[in-house]
């Protein structure tokens, strides 16, 4: 294994949680003043994990603007899919509606070919899990609010590329050297 020189997994924690701290809040804030200025989904669940993923361990697969933007695309069409088969696209949420077969199914189906894609296309991301439940459970349905979901994706990643840019910190551009 090559030790990049400017990887942040080999510096001490004290210095690898400040760095996750910083990343996080800031990235996270950013995305949340977009929310409260657009009135818009830019924040959600599954972007926590993401931008945890990508300060602590930026250099490995799971955590590549490759795998990061594939993954939640494969989550969102997955999610919504499984909408459109169980004739849920305009069901409230499942808070507020209950459970029933049809939301089964629906939560089942997307998080299962959610994962297969993901391993077959060798896109792995874990977060992308919760995104395809936050669509098939009824959170985020519409789909004005799936655009804005993948645009706060791109967004977090390219806040992340800057953030480890200013850093000077290794962090792919694309793809991790894990994928190569």
């Amino acid at each position: 294994m090559v030790v990049m020189k400017n990887d942040i997994t080999k510096r001490p924690i004290g210095s690898r949680a400040l760095f996750n701290f910083v990343g996080c809040a800031v990235s996270i804030a950013v995305m949340a003043l977009l929310a409260l200025a657009t009135r818009s989904p830019f924040v959600f669940p599954s972007l926590g994990p993401t931008a945890f993923l990508f300060f602590s361990t930026p250099n490995s697969a799971a955590a590549s603007p490759r795998n990061t933007i594939i993954g939640h695309a494969i989550g969102t069409v997955t999610g919504y899919l499984s909408l459109v088969v169980t004739g849920l696209t305009t069901a409230g949420p499942i808070i507020l509606v209950g459970v029933s077969w049809q939301r089964v199914i629906a939560a089942s189906l997307s998080l299962g070919i959610t994962g297969g894609l993901m391993i077959l296309l060798r896109v792995t991301h874990p977060p992308a899990g919760a995104t395809t439940l936050i669509i098939s459970l009824g959170i985020l349905t519409t789909p004005f609010q799936l655009g804005i979901l993948m645009l706060a994706v791109i967004i977090l990643t390219i806040l992340a590329i800057i953030i480890h840019r200013l850093a000077h910190i290794s962090y792919p551009l694309w793809s991790a050297a894990s994928d190569k």
